[in-house]
């Protein structure tokens, strides 16, 4: 009886497409997700894809999907799980997503082709349920909606200025672990003092 050869190899998935959607978006932007150099660097055919997906847009659509499950309802879950006092969630939320800015290369990428429409569709989702989460908590610490509204904004714009310097100006940023915290109390001073 012929004994049967097993693949060592395990099939991919739906999420290694999206992953690796993922990484060419950090790597070379919208324009690097393309399924022949996708399936290069997973090791397999068109076919694989073609399995999975009708079409490109369709893996843009899951990659975005799980870029918004990862950066912001896992974050958001975290944060709201965490603890019920909204200063402290408004202080862990600082400390999270200034790390978060400083390695997430897909966020600024996605930034700089959201005119894209599925991307500019998947970009306001995240930013609506992040601004919200802030507006949540501050209205819970007494401020009222339209100065909690305003305060999130601010607090918003402020993570997207911190993105990008991160980014782009790394040294600028608060580099010691004490000018580091520092900074966030200040930050969160900021947005919480009337």
């Amino acid at each position: 009886m012929a004994e049967r050869k097993t693949s060592s190899r395990r099939r991919l998935t739906p999420d290694d497409w999206a992953d690796a959607a993922l990484a060419a978006i950090a790597d070379g932007g919208l324009a690097a997700v393309a399924v022949e150099p996708l399936a290069a660097r997973l090791g397999t055919t068109k076919g694989s894809f073609y399995w999975h997906f009708s079409n490109r847009e369709a893996l843009l659509e899951a990659a975005l999907a799980r870029w918004e499950a990862r950066t912001t309802t896992a974050v958001i879950d975290e944060i709201v799980n965490a603890t019920d006092d909204p200063a402290s969630q408004l202080r862990r939320l600082i400390i999270r997503v200034s790390r978060m800015a400083e390695v997430d290369r897909v966020g600024p990428a996605l930034l700089a082709t959201a005119a894209h429409p599925a991307v500019a569709r998947a970009v306001e989702r995240v930013t609506r349920a992040r601004v919200g989460l802030i507006v949540t908590a501050l209205a819970q610490l007494g401020f009222a909606p339209s100065e909690a509204q305003s305060r999130a904004l601010l607090a918003y714009s402020a993570y997207l200025g911190h993105t990008q310097l991160a980014h782009s100006a790394p040294r600028l940023l608060p580099s010691t672990v004490d000018i580091r915290r520092a900074y966030l109390t200040h930050v969160l001073h900021t947005l919480t003092t009337p």
